[in-house]
C-alpha cells in the first residue's frame, strides 16, 4: 500500500528552494513515528535534503543518478514501473515523502495520505502537492497544531473504493 506523507500550505505548497517550508517540530515527530520501520521512497533531491539515512527506515530512491553516489544502504532504482511494480503488492504500508515530482508519480495510486496542512499560503513557494479532489478521500483529522506561530491540521486521507 502506498501512503503519502507531506506538510503543505494552503495552496499545497510543499517547499522553496529544495527545502521545506515549515519546520514544525510536533509534524517531524509524527513523520518519524508514523515512518519509523517502514519503507521511504523519494526523489534524488528529497534524499540529499534529508543530510544523511533516516534511522530504522529502508530508503529508496527513484533517481537516474549513477548509484555509486548513494551509500550502499539506499535501494536506487531507475523507474517509476519497476518501483511501482515491486512495492504496489507488498502488505508494507509504503511512505512516499516527496519530492513533488515523486508526489505526482505516486498519487492515483496512493491509497492513504497524511498531510499536515498549515493554514497559510507561502507565495514564493517553488514546489506543490498534486491537486486533492476532496470527493474521491475520506478525511479525518488526527492532531491540531499551533507551533512558531503556525497553525496546522495533521490528517489522515483514505481513498474512497
Amino acid at each position: 500500500m502506498f501512503t503519502l506523507i507531506a506538510c503543505i500550505g494552503r495552496s499545497n505548497e510543499l517547499g522553496k528552494d529544495g527545502d521545506l517550508i515549515w519546520h514544525l517540530p510536533s509534524d517531524m515527530k509524527f513523520f518519524r513515528q508514523t515512518t519509523t520501520g517502514h519503507t521511504i521512497i523519494m526523489g534524488r533531491k528529497t534524499f540529499e535534503s534529508l543530510g544523511g539515512l533516516l534511522p530504522n527506515r529502508h530508503h529508496v530512491v527513484l533517481t537516474h543518478a549513477d548509484e555509486s553516489f548513494f551509500p550502499e544502504e539506499v535501494e536506487v532504482i531507475h523507474s517509476f514501473a519497476d518501483v511501482y511494480t515491486k512495492y504496489r503488492d507488498t502488505d508494507e504500508e509504503v511512505f512516499i515523502i516527496g519530492g513533488g515530482e515523486i508526489y505526482r508519480l505516486f498519487f492515483s495510486y496512493a491509497d492513504k495520505m497524511y498531510l499536515t496542512q498549515v493554514n497559510e499560503i507561502y507565495f514564493n513557494a517553488d514546489t506543490y502537492f498534486p491537486e486533492i479532489d476532496s470527493r474521491n478521500w475520506d478525511v479525518r483529522d488526527l492532531q491540531t497544531l499551533d507551533e512558531d506561530g503556525h497553525k496546522a491540521v495533521i490528517r489522515e486521507y483514505t481513498r474512497r473504493k
